[in-house]
C-alpha cells in the first residue's frame, strides 16, 4: 500500500513548469539553501526569508541536492506530505476500523483531484496537513490503544515528535490544530481522561528536540524573528483584515464539494438519496461489540477532525484553498464508510467504475494545468542563458520574477530595481513586500539587493548590455524600456535586452 500510494502521488509530479509565484518561490528558497551552503536561514534571493519554517526547505534542498534540479525533485517535499497523510489515516483506520475501510479510505484520499493536485504542488500546505493528519492519527491510535489496555507510549511520542515537525513544516498549527481536535474528539465521546493521559513529559521533551532548536537559533541570530514571525505572520494574520485573498466564511463549503469530485457528491447522494440505508441490503459482515464501538470512535473522530479544521480557517478573512487540505483524510474516510456499507447493495463494479473515474479527474487536473497555465518564464531560457554566459547582467525591474533562479541555477541573487523607498509599501500584503520583509533582516545586503529605483538610469548606464525581466505595463514607469522592443514577452512578463549604445543614441544621458 505505501509503494503504491507513494508511486500514484508522484506519477505527474515532472509533468508541468513550477507554478508562480508559489512553487517558484519555495522552489527557489530550498535552491539556494544548496547555492550558500546555509541550511540554517532561509533565504529568498539572497535575503533572510521567515514568512515559514525551515522543513519544506529542508526536504526539497535535500531532495534537489540528491535528484538534481528536477521538477518532481522540487516537488517532492509535497508527495511526502500527501503521503504520509494517507498512510496516517490508512494505518489508523486499519487498526481500528478494519482492512477494507482502511483501502477505500486511502483510495477515496489520493484521488480526490484536490489531495492529488495539492501533493504535487511545491508548497507548504500539503507537508503541514501530512505533518497534521499523521499527528492526529498517531494520537488517536494512542488514546484507543490505552483504552483498550495496550501499549501506547511509542505512539503518544511518535504524535509529539510529528507535531514538531508541523511545527517546522507551517508554524503553531501543527502543534494546536491537531491538540484542538483530540481533545474536542475526547470530550465528546466521554474520554476526557484521555486528555490527561495525552500529557507526557518524554513526549514534550521530544517535541522540543525536534521543533526548538532552528526557533531559537534564529532568535539569536535575528532578535526580531519572534515578533515577526509568531505576532505578525501568525496572530496578525489570522485576527487582522488588509492581507491577500479576502473570502467569506462560507469560501471553503463548496471547495469541499467541488475539488473532491466525484467522492463527496457521490456521498451525499448515498447518504440522502433513495436505496436500502447501511445494512439494509448490503452484504455487512459480523463484528463483535468491541469493533462496533471502536468504528464509532472513529466516525467521531472524523467528524470532529473536519469540522474543527473547516471552522479554524474560516475565522480569518484571508483564505486559501490549500489551508484546508488537513480536512481531507477525515472526509475520506466518512466517504470510505458509508459507501462500503451501501455499495454492495447498489452494484458490485460501482466502487471500481467510480474509482476510475477518480483516477482519471486527477490526471486531468494536471493535463489541463499543462495545457492552460502559461505563467512560467521558462520559455526564455534559450534567448537569456547565452547572454548570461557572455557575462550581461541580468536585473528585475517592480517584480521578483519566482521562478527563473530555479531554472537558472542562479549563483547568486539577482538585483530587483523598484521603489523601495515607497513608505505605503509596509502596509501592502504583496510579493513585493516579502523581499522588503526580508531586506529588514539584513541591511547591509538589501541596498545591493533591492535596488532603488532612482539608480535605474545608473545601471543604464555602466552597463553596456543590460538583461530586464519586468511586466509587461512598466513602460509607463521606465520609459527607457519603450525605446526597445522586448526580445520576448510571456503571459506576466516582458524580456528586454537594453544596449547602452543604442540608449544613448535615443536621449539617454549619463554624467
Amino acid at each position: 500500500m505505501a509503494l503504491a500510494v507513494l508511486a500514484w502521488l508522484l506519477c505527474t509530479a515532472w509533468w508541468r513548469p513550477l507554478a508562480v509565484p508559489d512553487e517558484g518561490r519555495y522552489a527557489g528558497v530550498a535552491w539556494e539553501m544548496i547555492r550558500s551552503g546555509d541550511w540554517l536561514t532561509p533565504t529568498l534571493n539572497g535575503l533572510p526569508f521567515f514568512h515559514k519554517p525551515p522543513l519544506f526547505y529542508w526536504l526539497t534542498a535535500l531532495s534537489l541536492k540528491t535528484f538534481g534540479l528536477t521538477l518532481w525533485a522540487a516537488r517532492l517535499a509535497s508527495v511526502f506530505g500527501a503521503w504520509l497523510g494517507a498512510m496516517g489515516l490508512y494505518l489508523l483506520v486499519r487498526r481500528w476500523g478494519g482492512a477494507r475501510v482502511a483501502g477505500w479510505s486511502a483510495l477515496v484520499l489520493v484521488t480526490q483531484p484536490f489531495w492529488f493536485g495539492g501533493a504535487q504542488y511545491a508548497n507548504l500546505d500539503m507537508l503541514v496537513a501530512g505533518c497534521i493528519s499523521a499527528t492526529i492519527a498517531l494520537a488517536a491510535h494512542a488514546v484507543l490503544a490505552r483504552e483498550a489496555g495496550q501499549g501506547y507510549r511509542l505512539a503518544l511520542w511518535g504524535a509529539y515528535a510529528l507535531a514538531g515537525l508541523g511545527l517546522l513544516a507551517k508554524g503553531l498549527i501543527g502543534l494546536v490544530l491537531p491538540g484542538a481536535v483530540i481533545v474536542a474528539w475526547s470530550l465528546l465521546t466521554g474520554r476526557w481522561r484521555a486528555i490527561l493521559g495525552l500529557l507526557s513529559l518524554p513526549g514534550l521533551i521530544v517535541l522540543a528536540v525536534v521543533a526548538a532548536p532552528w526557533f531559537v537559533a534564529m532568535q539569536r541570530l535575528y532578535p526580531d524573528f519572534f515578533h515577526y514571525f509568531f505576532i505578525y505572520q501568525h496572530f496578525q494574520r489570522f485576527t487582522q483584515t488588509g492581507f491577500n485573498n479576502m473570502h467569506a466564511w462560507w469560501y471553503y463549503l463548496p471547495l469541499m464539494v467541488g475539488l473532491t469530485l466525484p467522492w463527496v457528491p457521490a456521498w451525499l447522494l448515498t447518504v440522502w438519496g433513495p436505496g436500502p440505508r447501511a445494512g439494509q441490503g448490503a452484504s455487512v459482515e459480523a463484528v463483535d461489540a468491541q469493533v462496533l464501538a471502536s468504528r464509532s470512535a472513529l466516525r467521531w473522530l472524523a467528524w470532529v477532525w473536519m469540522i474543527v479544521i473547516l471552522v479554524f480557517f474560516s475565522i480569518p478573512a484571508s483564505k486559501l484553498p490549500g489551508y484546508i487540505l488537513p480536512a481531507l483524510p477525515p472526509l475520506a474516510y466518512l466517504v470510505a464508510d458509508t459507501l462500503t456499507q451501501r455499495w454492495p447493495a447498489v452494484s458490485a463494479w460501482a466502487p471500481k467504475v467510480w474509482g476510475a473515474a477518480a483516477a482519471l479527474m486527477c490526471l486531468g487536473l494536471i493535463g489541463a494545468a499543462v495545457k492552460y497555465d502559461e505563467q512560467s518564464s521558462r520559455p526564455v531560457l534559450p534567448v537569456l542563458q547565452p547572454l548570461l554566459k557572455q557575462g550581461v547582467p541580468l536585473v528585475y525591474v517592480n517584480e521578483f520574477v519566482y521562478d527563473l533562479p530555479f531554472y537558472l541555477a542562479q549563483p547568486g541573487p539577482i538585483p530587483v530595481i523598484s521603489n523601495w523607498d515607497d513608505p505605503d509599501l509596509p502596509k501592502h500584503d504583496n510579493d513585493r513586500k516579502e523581499l522588503f520583509d526580508a531586506g529588514e533582516f539584513n541591511p547591509t545586503l538589501a541596498p545591493k539587493v533591492l535596488v532603488p529605483k532612482s539608480q535605474w538610469q545608473a545601471w543604464l548606464c555602466t552597463h553596456p548590455r543590460l538583461a530586464v525581466m519586468a511586466p509587461h505595463d512598466i513602460t509607463k514607469s521606465y520609459p527607457e524600456l519603450a525605446w526597445q522592443p522586448p526580445v520576448m514577452k510571456l503571459k506576466l512578463w516582458s524580456m528586454w535586452v537594453l544596449d547602452r549604445d543604442d540608449l544613448l543614441a535615443k536621449g539617454l544621458r549619463c554624467q
